[in-house]
């Protein structure tokens, strides 16, 4: 039954997905960001509603090999991200919610019990992690395609560590992922809001403990595998705060969205994406069963290669700006 699981989440994914973008009130169910979203703002941005139809229609299949420690968090990150989509929530709604979430996820899974100080770092981590997915969900099949590559590297790892049914558990978030895409690819006509980003977010983490509890992959894994994700929001938010800037004022600094202010199409940066993450993904893997200077020389290149291309992007961006009238 579980082989089934990602046929079904990729189905129910599109078709929830298609009655959302030709729904006749869907430009009204959520709110538009002109100070960050690069997209029309006729773009719908309900497509975490289909994202977790699809994931939890193909989950329900294995009812009994669910965690609740997973379920239940990422349904209340779930619920108030939809709740600040249509009609807006205040941040510190959302950060006690999601702190909340992650705190469930540390406890359920055992993690606060056993390592207490590590629970700290990851209490942290977690509810960045969140976040900074929804900081990326503003380019044409972005957050779409790390989620396809990121979940299918999961997945794959847990099948080679004898873990079929939680393999189809990520195989069916990054299912979902792809039947998102038919729609989110661009042009995009459709995006996920914060209700599918940041539960995107919250699963990779999630799942990544999971993962770790199950004795998969150590806690570098995730970080690496989303790597592009996590170097993108984390290297432009710390950027602006050495600036003065808040974090949470919205914002078009990240390094994908000056690629595109500076005339590259959202299929180019797609593209370029897509080979990246595919790298990170692969890498990983590997390095996933390799001794741990292996795994450092493969974060130190990761990291050199990243740093490379956002100088090039800076440098590029600061001329631009010159030439601007």
């Amino acid at each position: 039954m579980s082989h089934y699981l990602p046929l079904v989440a990729a189905l129910i994914t599109m078709l929830v997905t298609t009655l959302l973008v030709y729904g006749k009130n869907i430009s009204q169910t959520t709110q538009h960001d002109a100070q960050r979203d690069l997209e029309p703002p006729s773009t719908p941005r309900s497509g975490g509603i289909a994202l977790l139809a699809g994931i939890l229609a193909a989950w329900v299949l294995v009812f009994k090999e669910l965690s609740w420690w997973v379920v239940l968090p990422l349904l209340a990150v779930f619920v108030v991200s939809l709740m600040d989509d249509r009609r807006g929530v205040p941040l510190r709604t959302r950060l006690l919610v999601q702190s909340g979430a992650s705190l469930l996820l540390l406890f359920g899974s055992g993690v606060m019990m056993q390592y207490p100080l590590l629970a700290a770092v990851l209490l942290f981590i977690v509810v960045w992690m969140t976040n900074l997915y929804n900081f990326m969900d503003g380019a044409d099949g972005l957050a779409g395609g790390m989620a396809f590559f990121g979940f299918t590297a999961y997945g794959v790892a847990a099948l080679i560590g004898s873990q079929p049914t939680f393999a189809m558990l990520n195989f069916s978030v990054a299912a979902a992922a792809l039947g998102f895409l038919y729609y989110n690819y661009s042009p995009a006509k459709i995006f996920l809001g914060d209700s599918g980003s940041m539960v995107l977010g919250f699963l990779v983490s999630a799942m990544g403990v999971a993962g770790w509890q199950l004795g998969l992959w150590s806690l570098w894994f995730p970080l690496l595998v989303f790597f592009p994700f996590i170097a993108d929001s984390s290297v432009t938010q710390v950027i602006r705060k050495l600036h003065g800037k808040k974090i949470t004022v919205p914002h078009r600094e990240h390094f994908y969205q000056r690629l595109l202010d500076m005339g590259w199409s959202h299929k180019q940066l797609a593209v370029a994406a897509y080979v990246l993450m595919i790298g990170v993904a692969i890498t990983g893997m590997i390095a996933l069963h390799q001794s741990s200077s292996w795994v450092v020389t493969t974060f130190l290149a990761w990291i050199a290669i990243y740093a490379g291309l956002m100088f090039l992007i800076h440098r590029r961006w600061q001329t631009f700006q010159g030439e601007m009238p």
